[in-house]
């Protein structure tokens, strides 16, 4: 019963993981989208081109920046499991509760 509860808790941690990943994503494309919308119109109502305004450092660097926090979120999600392993969490609160036991045995 308890690995039951173990597998589903492991489980719906990775289906959170998964979902706040899928969030990020999409208000990704949304926010930046709006962001290059709102430029380019302006920078064509003063006079420039579309592709000046759309290609402009200032209109990509929203997208580069924050696409580099996407490709790290990604790759904490998606990566990093494959590389520690899935029961790395387990391992680490196993030696915190074992490290945590033999300190307070020693001030017992």
């Amino acid at each position: 019963m308890d690995s039951n509860k173990s597998n589903f808790r492991k489980a719906k941690h990775k289906v959170e993981k998964l979902k706040r990943f899928y969030t990020h994503l999409a208000v990704y494309f949304i926010i930046n989208s709006i962001i290059t919308a709102v430029k380019v119109m302006s920078h064509m109502n003063i006079g420039g081109t579309f592709e000046e305004a759309f290609f402009s450092f200032s209109t990509m660097a929203s997208w580069l920046v924050w696409g580099l926090v996407i490709a790290i979120h990604a790759f904490s999600v998606f990566g990093l499991p494959l590389i520690v392993g899935d029961d790395w969490e387990e391992r680490k609160i196993q030696q915190f509760m074992n490290e945590e036991f033999e300190h307070n045995k020693k001030y017992k």
